[in-house]
This record gives C-alpha cells, sequence and structure tokens, in this order.
C-alpha cells in the first residue's frame, strides 16, 4: 500500500486552495510557488481534480481554481480517488488469489486493512485539514495571487 507522489501532491493542492481561494480563484503558477510543486505537474492533478468535481476552473487573466463544493464536503478519499489511487494493500488487488491457487494465509488482514484505511480517509475532509493547519505552529503564506 502506498499513496504516490500524486495522490499527496493533489491533497497539498487542494489544502492550499481551500485555505486561499475565497473570493478570488487561485492559481496554478501560485500553487506551484507555495507547494514546490511544477505547474505542469499540477496540470495533470486539477484536469483530473476537475473531472471529478472537487474543484472549478476559471480562465482568463486573473484566472485559477476554486474549490468545487465545500470544504467539508470534500473528504481526502475522494482525492485520492480523484488521483486514480490504488492503495490496496492486497497483492492480489482482490483478484481470486493471491497465489494463483487461492488467498494468501494473510489475505483477510489486508482486506481488513484497506476497509480502515478507506474509512479513515473518508472521515477526513478538507475542512479538517484546513482547521489543523490553522492551528499548528507552521507559517502560513501570505495572499492568493
Amino acid at each position: 500500500m502506498k499513496i504516490t507522489t500524486r495522490g499527496r501532491f493533489a491533497v497539498n493542492a487542494m489544502v492550499h486552495l481551500a485555505l486561499y481561494a475565497k473570493e478570488e480563484p487561485v492559481s496554478l503558477p501560485h500553487i506551484s510557488q507555495h507547494q514546490n510543486i511544477s505547474v505542469a505537474y499540477l496540470e495533470q492533478i486539477f484536469c483530473k481534480l476537475r473531472r471529478a468535481g472537487l474543484v472549478m476552473s476559471v480562465r482568463g487573466p486573473g484566472g485559477g481554481y476554486f474549490l468545487g463544493r465545500a470544504k467539508k464536503q470534500i473528504t481526502i478519499r475522494a482525492i485520492i480517488e480523484a488521483m486514480d489511487e490504488n492503495i490496496d494493500a492486497r497483492q492480489c488487488r482482490g483478484g481470486d488469489g493471491c497465489r494463483g491457487d487461492g488467498c494468501c494465509l494473510t489475505h483477510g488482514l489486508w482486506e481488513r486493512l484497506n476497509i480502515l484505511t478507506m474509512d479513515f480517509l473518508e472521515g477526513v475532509t478538507l475542512e479538517d485539514l484546513v482547521n489543523d493547519f490553522k492551528a499548528s505552529s507552521v507559517k502560513p503564506i501570505h495572499g492568493p495571487k
């Protein structure tokens, strides 16, 4: 089980958007600069986030992105799934057999871990992460553009 860089960057970018996209959209260069993610990589990420309905784009000068829903309605699971992340801990990925002829001895363990992981990610929202960030000692960046 592993969440890829794309999944982690997507979550970071969405938290950034939740923090700074209030009255004005946030541009990808702004996110790139403050999150140390290339604009090209962000374009790929935001294309998937837009398709999933998690963000809305605004074109033209001063354009950028807003959240597609309220912070409390966007779960981390939804972000991870929008990135097509496969965080399945089972070696067989849910197929008929881990070893070809049947399930491995620990198949049930990994299946339960998957359920717990997905339940955990479903239970954490962008609003939770924004509140955690605001309560932390990390210094925020300034302004959306």
